[in-house]
């Protein structure tokens, strides 16, 4: 008898096993899909912003003019140690699928091909659509522009280091076309987004930056970074 039971309970507990698996797995929860570019979670926290900004060394910029796009390495390589390298996709279509609304990717490949941005920069909405006369209407800034970074400390790096800061997710925003000609390699001294609202989150990802990667500030943008950050 005791065997009888001790198999009806092995049985029991087997059903509750499987459904148990069987609900976990229902077919509308939503399947995380590995590699895919997810947009960052929250605001920037202003107060250790200050507090970075205090510690970030102040040096005039270095006025040896030999800033080259090539000492960074291959545009958008995929071959780089920082968040989303080695995924099979290059850079830009990285940011893109993270920063771009209504996504449609091309099937089968890393490619975006339709979508909607908002422009961190402007506040304005920009169609994209992949093609060779309409895919330049969004382009991929680096908040700390490369030559900025070259002449405040990268041209002492190796060159894996500096491939990694020119394809770090954390340093990149897909924006519109005009505004990132505007802005070029100008740190916050010289330009801040035309979007007010904006200024706060932009001033900090930059402080950010350049305390991970250990690059100074001239005297003037920390003065303009922290103009920016007491009202935030």
């Amino acid at each position: 008898m005791r065997t009888g039971w001790a198999t009806v309970i092995i049985v029991v507990l087997a059903v509750i096993t499987v459904l148990g698996v069987a609900w976990l797995q229902r077919p509308d929860d939503p399947v995380p899909q590995a590699g895919v570019p997810t947009a960052a979670q929250g605001t920037p926290d202003y107060d250790q912003a200050r507090a970075l900004l205090s510690q970030l060394p102040v040096k005039g910029w270095d006025r040896r003019s030999d800033f080259s796009r090539a000492a960074f390495g291959e545009a958008w390589s995929d071959d780089v140690d920082v968040e989303f390298g080695h995924n099979g996709c290059n850079t830009r279509d990285d940011i893109l699928r993270r920063d771009l609304a209504a996504l449609v990717v091309r099937p089968g490949t890393c490619y975006a091909q339709s979508g909607t941005l908002r422009d961190p920069y402007t506040g304005t909405g920009i169609a994209f659509v992949r093609g060779p006369a309409t895919s330049g209407a969004v382009q991929i800034d680096h908040l700390v522009s490369l030559s900025d970074a070259w002449y405040k400390g990268a041209r002492r790096w190796d060159p894996q280091r500096r491939k990694d800061f020119a394809n770090d997710p954390r340093n990149l925003l897909a924006v519109g076309a005009q505004v990132n000609s505007d802005k070029a390699f100008r740190d916050a001294a010289s330009w801040l987004p035309p979007e007010v609202g904006f200024r706060c989150e932009f001033v900090a990802r930059q402080i950010g930056v350049k305390t991970t990667y250990g690059l100074w500030l001239s005297d003037k943008e920390k003065r303009a970074m922290s103009a920016v950050l007491w009202s935030c």
